[in-house]
Order: C-alpha cells, then structure tokens, then sequence
C-alpha cells in the first residue's frame, strides 16, 4: 500500500505554478502532472504520509480554495490503483464487469480505491478526464456479488461528483478485447 496525493485544479497556469510548490514543500514523488480537459491541471504525487499531506497542502495554499476543483489525500492506496492510472491491465480475466463514472478525475480515483478496498476485484481501468469533457471512469472485474459490493463502495465514495454506476453479470465475449485494449485518441 501508498500514499496518494492529487489536485485537480481549475486553471492550467495555476496548476503548473502549484505542482512546483507541491514539489518544493515536501520530498514526494511528483507521479503525474499534466493539463486535462477542459482545460483543468491535474497534479498526483506519492510519498510517505507526511510529505503528501504537506506537499498537497502546499498545493492547495498556492493556487488558492477557489482554483481547487478538488483534493485529496489517499493513505493505503489499494496497490492496483497507481498500476491502473499507467493504462489498461493485462492478462486479466474478465468475469462481471462494474463501471463508475464521475464528474471530475479526481472523485473516480478515490471511488477505484474504495471499490478495490471492499472486495477482491481486479481493476482494469482508471481514466482521468482526457478526451472525455474533464469525467472520469474506472473498470473492475471480479464475481458478480464482489463487482456488486465494490460497486456500491465506490458510489460511495464518489459521493455528488458520481454520474453513473453499472454492473455486467456476463459481459458479451467480443466486449473483453475492447476493455483491455490501450486507448487512441
């Protein structure tokens, strides 16, 4: 398990400018940091407890509460989370499939981490804002009664920025290729 710190912040200037005080503030690990539509910054970092909190604190002190879409702080990220934000897993076996969609990135992170964290499913996607109107969505594969419980977990944790929850009992053969593959944009 890790330490996860993001913010999303509503300017791209801002961001940048933010993301070099986060880095400053304390010895994380800057994992991502980059533009994201529409035309938001998105800046993640990972470190032991401490230096993410106060790196992410720095972060939100330097861009000011009103360009802060949101922020976090994940203690005992579930370990499939950071994986997934690299891209699709492989060799995975898709059984039930479960789907959470939000409004910002940054909620579908926290939503992935609780959905992992509340039975044994595998994650197999977890895409931040990109070429989808600044929403994020994360799916996980696993038995239809775990799919289900993660599920709700992850409604959860979404809180008001979720948009949409779904399960697939028995996906359609033909879907499996479509899930795992890298996505062109």
């Amino acid at each position: 398990m890790s330490v996860l710190g993001m913010i999303e912040f509503a300017s791209i200037a801002i961001g940048i400018r933010a993301s070099d005080a986060m880095v400053k503030a304390a010895p994380v690990d800057l994992f991502e940091s980059r533009p994201i539509t529409p035309g938001k910054y998105l800046s993640l970092v990972t470190g032991d407890v401490a230096a993410v909190e106060a790196s992410v604190q720095a972060g939100v002190s330097d861009a000011g509460i009103d360009a802060v879409v949101e922020s976090f702080v994940l203690a005992n990220l579930h370990e499939f989370v950071l994986p997934a934000l690299n891209g699709p897993a492989a060799n995975i076996t898709i059984e039930a499939v479960g789907v959470i969609e939000t409004i910002s990135a940054a909620s579908v992170v926290e939503a992935a981490d609780a959905a992992c964290k509340a039975a044994p499913v595998s994650l197999i996607r977890l895409h931040l804002a990109n070429h989808i109107g600044g929403k994020g969505y994360t799916v996980f594969t696993g038995e239809i009664a775990d799919v289900e419980a993660s599920l709700a977990a992850g409604e959860s944790a979404a809180k008001s920025h979720l948009l949409d929850g779904i399960s697939i009992p028995n996906p359609y053969d033909e879907l499996h290729k479509h899930l795992l593959r890298d996505l062109q944009w």
